[in-house]
């Protein structure tokens, strides 16, 4: 004989597994310290300034 499952509890249970896998998801994006959010701007500041130094420019105009 089959076991009597709540269709309620198994909704609420489906509905918090999801939102705690977006909860780990969201930690693992946005988690990160003062210093690596630093350092990724600092390297993202040099990759544009080096991009910039490359580009061609148009004296005609």
């Amino acid at each position: 004989m089959a076991d009597i499952v709540s269709l309620n509890r198994a909704r609420k249970a489906r509905t918090k597994a999801s939102e705690k896998a977006a909860a780990a998801e969201n930690r693992v994006k946005f988690g990160r310290t003062k210093a690596e959010k630093l350092a990724d701007r600092k390297a993202a500041d040099v990759l544009d300034r080096h991009v910039d130094a490359h580009k061609l420019t148009n004296e005609s105009d």
